[in-house]
């Protein structure tokens, strides 16, 4: 594996984060220190910064050298044995504009991002166990959402001092993951909110909390009718028809699944929900990203 650039976290509300609210929302604080990243590279343990690979020589902040301290290196060594096509991204803490992180915060790497060597991003629950196994930091997600709404989100602004001293004011912001979004443009993701932030603790130990909001009709409408049996009985329907499966289907089942749902159930929901204003447009994207974590191996 050669150097691998990280992606740029883009604002939430532009154009490149369009929808990325629709499903299930993973929220993480945002760190200020240096891009860095990990991977194996004919057995010897390789660095980056946000834009080069770096050496001894050539560091960045000092992160190389931290790195081949003995006893990190001897924990990557015996992580990348176990996990050797896996790439680690994360901040190395060093200061920059914010200063009031805990003296015990700076000069660690974090990890906030897993990738493979097809460039598929790991799901934080399945990236977090490989991590725990080797005690490698990472950045704990505070909670996991559904369909939040911009509101929701201001709120965590309001909390977040994840790693800040106590009484030192707030973090930078937090990030937004949805691991089943692809953007418009088709590209993999995650959106940012910058202010300060997060009363993270204990975060890796119990785990991420659910946050319930009041579900929207759209989002009542795909809990109840999208099923898992009726993703499965369109795509069966489709290898009945075709003969087999071929990724080339994947747009034929999405607009299946849609059209099934507004020429079967209207009336039932309708009924149901008491004439109840739709936002169809809401209600496609809605759909799309149930079938995405439904049939994940498709994507």
């Amino acid at each position: 594996m050669e150097f691998v650039k990280y992606q740029h976290v883009e604002r939430f509300g532009t154009s490149e984060t369009e929808g990325i609210e629709d499903g299930t929302c993973y929220i993480f604080p945002k760190i200020d220190g240096t891009n860095s990243s990990l991977w194996l590279e004919e057995n010897v343990i390789h660095a980056g910064s946000r834009n080069r690979e770096i050496s001894l020589e050539k560091d960045n902040g000092g992160f190389f050298a931290w790195v081949n301290e003995s006893a990190n290196l001897t924990k990557f060594k015996m992580f990348f044995e176990r996990y050797p096509n896996l790439r680690l991204f994360g901040e190395f803490l060093i200061p920059h504009s914010l200063k009031t992180y805990l003296d015990t915060a700076w000069r660690n790497f974090y990890v906030f991002d897993v990738i493979d060597e097809t460039g598929k991003y790991l799901h934080y629950e399945h990236y977090k166990k490989l991590l725990d196994e080797f005690e490698i930091e990472y950045i704990p997600c505070l909670c996991y959402i559904q369909n939040p709404r911009m509101e929701t989100l201001i709120d965590f602004l309001d909390k977040n001092t994840y790693l800040i001293k106590d009484g030192q004011g707030f973090g930078e912001g937090i990030v937004i993951k949805n691991f089943y979004y692809s953007n418009k443009f088709g590209r993999v993701t995650w959106a940012k909110i910058v202010r300060s932030d997060f009363k993270v603790k204990n975060l890796k130990v119990f785990g991420s909390k659910e946050i319930k909001q009041t579900l929207l009709a759209e989002e009542q409408i795909i809990e109840k009718y999208v099923t898992t049996a009726m993703i499965d009985k369109v795509q069966a329907n489709i290898v009945n028809e075709k003969g087999d499966w071929s990724s080339k289907y994947i747009m034929q089942l999405l607009n299946t699944v849609f059209y099934d749902l507004i020429k079967e159930e209207t009336w039932n929901f309708v009924k149901e929900f008491k004439n109840p204003k739709i936002d169809f447009s809401l209600l496609h994207k809605l759909t799309i990203q149930k079938i995405k974590q439904v049939k994940n191996e498709l994507f």
